[in-house]
């Protein structure tokens, strides 16, 4: 079987993002760069996989410029065979995201594609739903665990009230959720050995696909500070202010 993993450069979860002063985005100079925390998970599931015979390759691959070459070697890294970058200018938006790995499985014709449900950056939540509707393959979104069983796909998932399995006939396409695994971290021979994995790059037109926007950004400001709060010396002064001031209580 193989195995197709999506991983997308983000800021690092523990960076503290600020906007650019014109409102035109995020300030990413001299920003900490990392995989996605839901794409590490999809690797590790993909190399729990490998490691139990279950899969034979696992392919990471990332859309976006260069310097996302630096996050498919982290993959690579954590135990991904081989990767392939697909070169564009910035981030593109989750459609056009969900057109460029429609491509790469064109080409690639794994069995089990697995994303991330989500990124951290535009937390959209889109692409993986919108790469099953343009290859018609079957999906399990918001996994927890899953199991393979001949060609099919049982997939546990995490919905609002409680867990649902589903069966998926393969090739399908997964998103994960953060209890379906504790990501590893890569040693260091293997970032060594990562140094000389293939790594493949394609240019839209590669894959038949010509990126177009649909999204426009208006402002990127921060959310309000939140006003300080106040300590009050009994019970009776909390229910007062509760009651006549916040107006919460009658």
């Amino acid at each position: 079987m193989k195995v197709l993993v999506a991983v997308k450069r983000v800021v690092d979860y523990n960076v503290k993002v600020r906007a650019k002063a014109d409102g035109t985005g995020a300030d990413l100079n001299n920003v900490k760069m990392a995989i996605n925390p839901f794409c590490e998970i999809a690797i590790e599931e993909a190399v729990r996989l490998k490691e139990a015979g279950v899969a034979t390759e696992v392919i990471a691959v990332s859309i976006g410029d260069k310097s996302c070459q630096e996050q498919i070697r982290t993959a690579l890294a954590l135990g991904a065979d081989r990767g392939i970058q697909v070169e564009t200018d910035g981030s593109p938006e989750p459609l056009v995201v969900a057109k460029l790995l429609k491509g790469v499985i064109a080409k690639e014709e794994p069995q089990l594609v697995i994303l991330g449900k989500q990124s951290i950056d535009g937390d959209n939540n889109q692409t993986g739903q919108m790469l099953g509707a343009l290859t018609n393959m079957p999906q399990g979104t918001f996994a927890s665990e899953i199991k393979v069983e001949g060609d099919k796909l049982n997939v546990t998932r995490e919905i609002d009230g409680g867990l649902q399995t589903i069966a998926l006939n393969l090739p399908a396409i997964v998103t994960t959720d953060l209890r379906l695994n504790e990501p590893r971290y890569a040693s260091l021979p293997n970032i060594m050995k990562a140094k000389k994995k293939q790594l493949d790059v394609y240019t839209p037109a590669d894959l038949g696909v010509e990126p177009s926007a649909h999204l426009t950004t208006v402002k990127v400001e921060p959310p309000a500070e939140r006003q300080a709060g106040i300590i009050v010396e009994s019970v009776e002064q909390l229910v007062d202010k509760l009651k006549n001031e916040a107006k919460v209580i009658s």
